[in-house]
């Protein structure tokens, strides 16, 4: 027996003394000694073959190792990218947020906002495939709002960028949900009684969202809690302005009042 207890404490101290200096099979970093260019070109080898947490892997080592230096700025890019790539886009936000602090004259600081918005237009995918069904207009809007500031910060500092022209795609669809959401949210109020709560809802969508298509419905419902708050002047002008807008909108009746009968039925 004392020598079974002899040879597993002889045995144990070899074990440390092999990991101390680094020669047990799985401590040894075959990366120790490459160079910054080495360790970018075999991340970026990585990419191309949709490895994409090793390469995030030998990004961080890139810029832990060789913190200055044209490789260690652009890997900072790259694994954001490849975080995004890797359906990481909280992880990959906090990069591009880090390198446009770090770099804001960087002159790919422009695809880092792009970047970013693009990271943030699908940072809840993963519910959006859990509830295929539900329209994006009626989901908490952060994500929504964040990629829509980072495209406009874009389109405004970069217009000539030639990540411009998509940002501006996508800001109209974020636009329009953006409108969305905060009408249906007035359509919350109203249904509730919050006739004073769901003008300014409405009020809101209008100042910030005024191409969204959902306004439409957004003066429809202005107009009615008006009226239901007694006050029929402002009524009347929320009224004017939904027939200037949409002449042919189905909330209106023929003599331009709203219409109360497809009022519940559009509902």
């Amino acid at each position: 027996m004392p020598r079974i207890l002899t040879l597993l404490l002889l045995l144990g101290s070899l074990a440390a003394l092999l990991s101390g200096c680094g020669l047990l099979p799985d401590q040894i970093d075959e990366t120790k000694d490459w160079s910054a260019s080495k360790l970018y070109y075999s991340a970026k080898e990585k990419m191309a073959d949709g490895n994409f947490t090793e390469a995030v892997k030998l990004f961080e080592k890139l810029e832990a190792r060789y913190p200055y230096g044209a490789f260690s700025q652009q890997s900072e890019l790259e694994s954001a990218y490849a975080y995004y790539k890797d359906s990481e886009p909280a992880s990959a936000i906090a990069g591009c947020d880090r390198f446009i602090k770090l770099h804001p004259n960087h002159p790919n600081v422009d695809y880092a906002y792009y970047l970013k918005g693009l990271s943030s237009f699908v940072e809840d995918s993963s519910a959006l495939a859990q509830f295929a069904d539900q329209d994006m207009s009626e989901r908490d809007p952060k994500s929504t709002r964040e990629a829509f500031e980072a495209f406009k910060e874009l389109a405004t500092r970069f217009p000539q960028s030639k990540y411009t022209p998509d940002a501006m795609g996508r800001m109209k669809y974020l636009v329009d949900n953006l409108g969305a959401h905060e009408v249906r949210v007035a359509r919350y109020y109203y249904r509730r009684g919050a006739y004073v709560a769901a003008v300014n809802r409405v009020k809101y969508a209008l100042e910030n969202y005024r191409q969204a298509p959902a306004l439409e419905e957004g003066f429809a419902i202005m107009a009615k809690s008006y009226d239901k708050l007694n006050l029929p002047d402002l009524r009347d002008d929320a009224l004017r302005v939904l027939k200037l807008n949409f002449p042919k909108s189905a909330y209106l009746a023929g003599d331009g009042a709203v219409e109360s009968k497809a009022w519940w039925k559009l509902w």
